[in-house]
């Protein structure tokens, strides 16, 4: 699944999820969690990014790496412009720009708040 993720990256947002909810569970599973604690505690503890964050970055390193590629084809790939977000059609380098789930947004604020304190 992170070998084609800059292409799953603007799948639909149900089918992200069901990844998401798969992979809470297998946190929980893994650190065996009490079902009262949040999904966005158990990614901070593990310092596991979400499933949409994760295929942001990597979406971001496949464009930034794809520029200086040899292949001119990947290179034009590269500089095209994103269509206006109320455009149906969806490509990948909107997935840059779209504002992140709940969780994700959850898991960072965690994260600025315990840098804050350290």
């Amino acid at each position: 699944m992170t070998y084609a993720s800059p292409v799953f990256a603007h799948a639909a947002p149900k089918a992200l999820h069901r990844l998401q909810v798969i992979q809470n569970k297998f946190c929980r599973a893994a650190t065996d969690a009490h079902w009262c604690v949040r999904n966005s505690i158990l990614h901070r503890d593990l310092e596991l990014p979400t499933i949409s964050k994760y295929m942001k970055d990597a979406l971001k390193r496949f464009f930034d790496n794809a520029g200086s590629h040899p292949n001119a084809l990947l290179c034009a790939a590269v500089d095209y412009q994103p269509p206006p977000s109320t455009h149906l059609i969806r490509r990948p380098r909107n997935v840059l720009t779209d504002p992140p789930d709940a969780l994700t947004a959850a898991v960072k604020s965690l994260n600025d708040v315990n840098y804050t304190h350290d």
